[in-house]
């Protein structure tokens, strides 16, 4: 089932600290902090377009939307209520140490339905050298709380982090199935001018792993995420002008998510021909239709590199009947399988 958003932007808003890596103005490409006017402004123009309510959702985004000040917190959630009957509900993003049985209350009767926490590590180190001023502790109370009140649990984590690596980042993952939470997004971080993290990069204190290293780690996190059942909603930080000026380093690329998918791909195809003993020079990888440009990677990169590591020469094939993420291989090019 696909979801959508009608995503409303709170920069900076409610946020106590200013950690590392953030500028919500650049990464949202907004300046300013919505009223209630804005809010019916933006659904009126959604729901226009909208096809299907009942899998659209209001997401306050951006911020720490239970740090805002109480008045202008309702005032959004109450222009939000007309329309909040009409789709699935209400997601906000905020922070763990602001979540507490008052709050998670007032959410319940403004039609909050699902709360993110912007964890972005579970290593408390990682996240003291970040300057994020709450603990892995904090999450984990915060999660459980929002689980028991019966709302949608999400969970933002940030790999690359400054004083990270690749041990601690998986620990981080490890310990995110272990809260369970329903949906997951992945940023890998990116550097931008005018942050902390942009200084400690460019006095070389801070130097982030390989962008190949990263496609790597973060193909592995979802592949871990998917067998927990864990639903991953977004992969990198979404398209835009503002982010690309703004990025002097990190992980950047506006189809972060498919290039951790193609990796993926490669893996499942090495995996199947050593399971199967297939030494032939043709390879026919089926795989679902819309899957096929992940299989064979961006600029045939999976391509090359079956045809460059082993001289192999892979014919990737859609086939309706394929799953997303399966893969079936068989010697030769073939001719039969539905495309």
């Amino acid at each position: 089932m696909k979801y959508s958003n009608i995503a409303i932007f709170v920069p900076h808003a409610g946020c106590p600290y200013r950690c590392s890596f953030c500028d919500q103005h650049t990464i949202t490409g907004m300046q300013t902090i919505p009223r209630a006017a804005d809010v019916t402004r933006i659904c009126e123009e959604a729901f226009s377009r909208i096809r299907d309510p009942g899998q659209t959702e209001i997401a306050f985004f951006g911020g720490s939307f239970t740090a805002v000040p109480r008045g202008l917190m309702t005032e959004l959630l109450d222009a939000a209520q007309p329309y909040a009957e009409r789709c699935r509900g209400i997601r906000i993003s905020t922070r763990p140490d602001c979540i507490d049985g008052e709050i998670l209350s007032v959410l319940r009767r403004s039609r909050v339905t699902s709360i993110e926490l912007g964890a972005q590590s579970l290593d408390d180190a990682v996240l003291a050298a970040n300057d994020r001023g709450h603990t892995a502790a904090d999450v984990i109370r915060a999660s459980d709380m929002i689980r028991q009140a019966g709302f949608e649990l999400g969970l933002q984590v940030m790999p690359g982090l400054y004083k990270a690596d690749p041990a601690s980042d998986r620990r981080t993952a490890e310990a995110v199935c272990g809260i369970r939470p329903d949906t997951v997004r992945i940023y890998p971080v990116v550097i931008l001018q005018g942050t902390r993290l942009g200084e400690l990069y460019c006095s070389g204190e801070y130097q982030p792993a390989p962008f190949p290293e990263m496609v790597q780690l973060v193909a592995e996190w979802m592949e871990l995420y998917r067998a927990n059942g864990i639903r991953i909603i977004k992969v990198g930080l979404h398209a835009s002008e503002f982010v690309q000026e703004q990025a002097i380093g990190g992980y950047y690329h506006p189809a972060f998510r498919e290039l951790c998918e193609s990796y993926g791909y490669r893996c499942r195809i090495g995996a199947e021909l050593d399971r199967l003993g297939i030494a032939d020079r043709e390879i026919t990888v089926r795989v679902h239709p819309g899957c096929v440009s992940k299989a064979v990677g961006q600029k045939k990169a999976n391509i090359r590199y079956f045809q460059e590591n082993f001289g192999v020469t892979l014919h990737v094939c859609g086939d309706a009947h394929m799953l997303p993420m399966q893969v079936e291989i068989a010697a030769g090019e073939q001719k039969n399988w539905q495309t």
